[in-house]
């Protein structure tokens, strides 16, 4: 390509779509989803929320510059990490008192 033809690099030139559209000079991987998927230790699922829940996400995300599902993912991360924790710091009930309840009642 000579240089007259050549369109100068911006995040302009990407957005509106001269830069990075052409078919030409696109290539399909050859990976499938479930591939990559399956590398990333992904499963696709389908679940119903509340639109202004989905619309929250899709806000937040924007605003930290990443996409609404991988930061679903993130907040579902965190939340079952918690959760587990929690659930390791509670006490566990003696299996003696629970024998003991048993027998008594």
């Amino acid at each position: 390509m000579s240089k007259k033809g050549k369109i100068p690099a911006s995040d302009d030139a990407w957005e509106s779509g001269k830069l990075g559209d052409d078919p030409e000079f696109a290539r399909v991987s050859s990976d499938s989803d479930a591939a990559i998927d399956g590398a990333a230790g992904l499963l696709q699922i389908s679940i119903r929320l509340q639109r202004s829940l989905v619309e929250d996400f899709k806000r937040l995300a924007e605003s930290q510059g990443i996409g609404y599902q991988p930061l679903m993912r993130q907040a579902l991360t965190l939340y079952v990490q918690a959760m587990k924790d929690m659930a390791q710091e509670r006490p566990k009930p003696s299996p003696v008192g629970v024998f003991k309840r048993r027998a008594n009642g």
